[in-house]
């Protein structure tokens, strides 16, 4: 018997018995099933949170106030504040920043022709499209006597411009917010949600002096603070090593004596992005582990059912022994057999497995990533359960006396 004869064998033990069949190859299936929607969905998931970190800017830190212990217990500090001299003195003093922006923001009620929206307001010195990396879709950006002025002018995100404008042109238009009136002089680009879930594009961005002034009302000691600022990294700088920097010049600029906590947070991009990557391989993991389980019980239906073929063709196996087959003849029949029922229940794994990755993705509202890497895994995980499974009973086969096989009914 060639291998092509014991593979259409194969097949026709298949066709023979479709139930048995299906229901010993379940564990292949369910096993390949789980590892391709487990990959695909994670890959995706991993892509869109790359894209939303990186939305948010490359080689970027964020600094923000932070908190004080008293009495061993964390309190925001109320009375600590980041200020635009802090923000400035990064790009002055420490080797790497490229960029340093200061940053206030609130919600802020935005109202055209009629027409309200809640949106966010964000109060922006200088270089803060180029630290976000976000470009331009219409317009332009403010120019520097529109920083140190204060002019009323605007920024506006996508949705802003849906919701307000609809079909009109937003460039030349102007919004109130708040109690301000402002001039619309370009639209940023779609940047999409973030992590959390918080649509980027719902925004509304005017200079820094505008906001404190002529929208957040802040004066006196409050007019230097700002929420938060952007610290972009020269590429040619390791980010770690500047993070360090960045929180020993801020220490210095509050005077806090060794030992005392930080009363500023800094947060480094690439650092949640190992995070998250960490915590969906280490999901992915346990569910490939899980899955395994499914492939090892499968493994056994596969050996159990030869097995029972086996004793069910004794007298076919005597048949061909006598006309001149050999042993490695049956073994190669069998083990073919094993492997042909294994391949079957990976390839209707890998069907099921690309539809519910397909479809858990759609449902999730993230891209679905099928790798040809993860099919050929899934493929040579079934031809490798179904030998080593198959293996045993194609021994049993081959062993068996062809005299005492030819006398059993």
């Amino acid at each position: 018997m060639t291998y092509l004869d014991a593979l259409r064998s194969a097949f026709e033990a298949l066709r023979a018995n479709p139930t048995r069949s299906i229901l010993t190859t379940l564990g292949i299936i369910i096993g390949v099933a789980a590892v391709i929607i487990v990959v695909a969905i994670g890959s995706g998931a991993r892509e869109l949170v790359v894209s939303r970190i990186k939305s948010l800017g490359s080689n970027l830190l964020i600094v923000e106030p932070g908190t004080v212990t008293s009495g061993g217990v964390r309190l925001f500090a109320a009375g600590v504040r980041l200020t635009e001299g802090d923000v400035a003195s990064l790009a002055r003093e420490v080797p790497g920043v490229q960029l340093s922006v200061p940053i206030v923001k609130s919600g802020a009620e935005l109202v055209r022709a009629g027409s309200n929206w809640p949106s966010t307001l964000y109060g922006v010195g200088p270089g803060f499209l180029q630290a976000r990396d976000w470009a331009l879709a219409n317009g332009r950006d403010f120019e520097d006597v529109e920083y140190l002025g204060g002019r009323d002018v605007a920024l506006v995100g996508e949705t802003v411009v849906r919701r307000l404008f609809g079909d009109a042109p937003p460039i030349g238009q102007t919004v109130r917010v708040q109690s301000a009136l402002v001039t619309v002089v370009g639209v940023l680009g779609a940047k999409g949600q973030t992590t959390s879930g918080k649509d980027q594009d719902d925004v509304i961005v005017v200079p820094m002096r505008t906001a404190k002034a002529r929208v957040l009302g802040r004066g006196g000691v409050r007019w230097e603070a700002v929420d938060t600022a952007l610290v972009k990294v020269d590429e040619q700088f390791d980010l770690h090593s500047v993070e360090a920097q960045v929180r020993e010049a801020l220490r210095e600029r509050h005077h806090l004596a060794d030992g005392q906590d930080d009363d500023f947070s800094v947060e480094n991009l690439a650092d949640v992005l190992q995070i998250k990557e960490t915590s969906t391989r280490a999901f992915a993991t346990l569910v490939v582990a899980i899955a395994s389980v499914s492939l090892l019980v499968g493994g056994i239906g596969i050996m159990n059912i030869m097995l029972v073929s086996v004793l069910e063709r004794v007298r076919e196996i005597g048949i061909r022994m006598a006309v001149g087959a050999r042993q490695a003849d049956i073994m190669a029949q069998f083990l073919i057999e094993a492997a042909t029922l294994s391949l079957t229940g990976g390839a209707l794994g890998i069907c099921i497995g690309v539809l519910g990755a397909v479809g858990t993705a759609r449902v999730a509202g993230w891209p679905a990533v099928v790798s040809m890497e993860a099919i050929g895994a899934a493929i040579a995980t079934s031809l490798a359960v179904g030998v080593a499974f198959g293996l045993y009973p194609a021994r049993r086969a081959a062993a068996l006396d062809p005299t005492e096989a030819l006398r059993r009914e």
